[in-house]
């Protein structure tokens, strides 16, 4: 992963993955999946994503990501 990604970015992406997923505490770089997120909350996750920064993601390159760092770059990249 790229470290060129800003830091509110990566903040506010780690923050939406906590309140969906409902998980207290969430490194960026933990899978975010084993730190207790439910697979069927995943759309939720993919639509507010989507909402909140005003992007699409495609399915492929959201299913890739299972860090919130690694979110951050997609959406970062997106919004370019």
């Amino acid at each position: 992963m790229s470290d060129n990604v800003p830091q509110q970015l990566v903040e506010e992406v780690t923050a939406i993955v906590k309140s969906v997923g409902k998980i207290p505490v969430l490194d960026p770089d933990q899978d975010y999946y084993d730190a207790g997120l439910a697979s069927v909350a995943s759309l939720t996750l993919l639509l507010d994503l989507e909402e909140k920064f005003g992007i699409s993601l495609s399915d492929d390159d959201f299913v890739e990501c299972r860090t919130t760092r690694a979110l951050a770059e997609l959406v970062g990249g997106l919004k370019a």
